[in-house]
């Protein structure tokens, strides 16, 4: 697949294609080939017991045995990688699995192009992209467990720190959490601040990643 020269002193994400039809191959060039920021190449199942050196990989199911089967032997080969699943259509359940598989993001195949584009940013900065229907369903669940990691979500942060973290890890900017919960963006900012301080992490993104770390944990 064709990519485009990156922004002057801008890096570009790059972005691995795998698992998709000559059809929706043809819609992806349209959305990233003009687009500096990502750089898309397409590779194969064969082609990932070679390398994987992708930011992030955009996974369908094409032509694929198991999706569940392809997301183990990427993160086998990388176990940091960015995994987006894309489908069109996917039940909760569905979306939970793949969280739990070690997915990333998930967007619905007939989503709009800036979509994509976001997901893509969101999910290499660190954080993740769900349906926040899903986030929650997953939050709860993890939580009502008991905790087995260093911050116990279930018994030392609060029903408003959840909600804050729960569209922190979505990937919400702090102005779009207190607009989501009603809040003023420095009760956000305060909010995060006491997460990251029971976190014992040093910034917003490295609180997102310890989050669905130790919330995996718990819904093994």
């Amino acid at each position: 697949m064709g990519t485009t020269a990156a922004r002057k002193g801008k890096p570009r994400i790059n972005v691995a294609v795998l698992g998709y039809d000559p059809l929706r191959l043809v819609g992806l060039r349209a959305i990233f080939e003009a687009e500096p920021e990502f750089s898309i190449h397409e590779i194969d199942v064969e082609q990932l017991s070679k390398s994987l050196s992708s930011d992030v990989v955009l996974l369908g199911s094409y032509d694929l045995p198991s999706v569940y089967d392809t997301i183990a032997m990427i993160r086998g080969l990388r176990s940091d990688a960015r995994i987006i699943v894309t489908s069109p259509s996917g039940s909760e359940e569905a979306m939970l699995r793949a969280i739990r598989a070690g997915v990333r993001g998930y967007v619905d195949e007939a989503a709009p192009p800036e979509t994509y584009k976001r997901a893509i940013r969101v999910v290499h900065g660190g954080t993740m992209w769900m349906p926040r229907r899903v986030m929650s369903k997953f939050i709860e669940r993890a939580t009502a467990k008991p905790p087995r990691s260093a911050l116990e979500y279930s018994t030392t942060v609060s029903y408003r720190e959840k909600q804050v973290l729960e569209l922190l890890i979505a990937g919400r900017t702090n102005k779009e959490i207190g607009m989501e919960l009603g809040i003023q963006e420095r009760s956000v900012k305060a909010h995060i601040s006491r997460l990251m301080q029971k976190a014992g992490v040093p910034n917003r993104t490295a609180l997102s990643v310890h989050a669905l770390n130790n919330l995996l944990i718990n819904m093994a």
